[in-house]
């Protein structure tokens, strides 16, 4: 019996949805995404004309023919993850010669001490977010100019909405010199809803409208439409991708000792083990979409 069906023998289950639409102001979606137990992830690409929407594609693709969909995906670690982003960030620079890149924020389902655990990963400014028993928070953190500013102390979070330089981004696979993903570990809980979404959508809708949206619609797919319809009443004014998981029927029983993420690298994960309305006629079209 594979790790999968013994966590699936505690009743775990997982329903997803996904949504994505070029805008208003993009002729091409240069998203992409995956949704495939138990990895799902948004890529979000760069590099001009259609060079992004080459670099999103090559990213997912490479998670979706990885061993990480399979038996041996709860065995995954950081490390794990690590090399295989760098299997895509090769692949990326190999096809495109460095000139498009893409961000990548998400999350794999692994296997802990006999329990289930998020393993959240993210390069760029995509983000994922979590709702679990009322509190929502950002997991990853933006790898970006303005990110940096706020760490420094040299603007607030708030000034940070409206900075000129908030596109900026100081990490990405397949461009650039920083192709390095943060990680974190945290252990699932009842009811967790996990949010992973391109910068489309965080930049067009703020994070208490996102809360309002996750917390008051119950269903993931009608959530992700939601979502993607709210950013098109804002203006839309890049491609908006977001995937929406909930998780389900975990052991009441477990005693699982922290709710806050765990930040590792891939050298703590190798010792520790694995560790953290849309329009009706949204265009999917262009954007580069793996699931199971």
């Amino acid at each position: 019996m594979s790790n999968f069906e013994q966590m699936k023998d505690r009743n775990i289950e997982l329903t997803v949805g996904y949504a994505t639409d070029r805008g208003l102001k993009r002729q091409l979606n240069e998203d992409s995404l995956i949704a495939s137990e138990p990895i799902f992830a948004v890529a979000d690409g760069m590099g001009g004309h259609e060079a992004g929407e080459v670099a999103s594609g090559i990213c997912v693709r490479t998670l979706a023919e990885s061993s990480i969909i399979g038996e041996h995906a709860p065995h995954f670690s950081a490390a794990d993850l690590e090399e295989l982003l760098r299997t895509a960030d090769e692949h990326i620079r190999s096809e495109t010669g460095g000139r498009a890149g893409t961000t990548l924020s998400g999350v794999v389902l692994v296997e802990e001490s006999g329990m289930p655990y998020w393993l959240f990963f993210n390069v760029g400014d995509s983000r994922t977010y979590r709702l679990c028993q009322g509190r929502f928070g950002q997991i990853s953190v933006d790898h970006s100019e303005v990110q940096e500013l706020v760490d420094r102390g040299h603007i607030t979070q708030e000034q940070a909405v409206g900075h000129p330089r908030r596109h900026v981004i100081t990490r990405a696979l397949g461009t650039g010199d920083d192709s390095e993903a943060d990680y974190w570990l945290m252990p699932v809980e009842e009811d967790d809803r996990i949010l992973i979404c391109s910068d489309g959508l965080s930049t067009e809708v703020s994070d208490d409208r996102i809360y309002t949206l996750l917390s008051s619609t119950a269903d993931p797919q009608q959530a992700a439409d939601a979502l993607v319809q709210e950013t098109l009443r804002n203006g839309a004014r890049d491609n908006v991708t977001v995937v929406v998981i909930d998780a389900h029927g975990i052991d009441p029983d477990a005693e699982l000792h922290t709710t806050a993420p765990r930040m590792i690298g891939a050298d703590t994960a190798a010792a520790d083990g694995p560790n953290g309305p849309g329009a009706p006629d949204a265009d999917a079209s262009n954007a580069e979409v793996e699931r199971s």
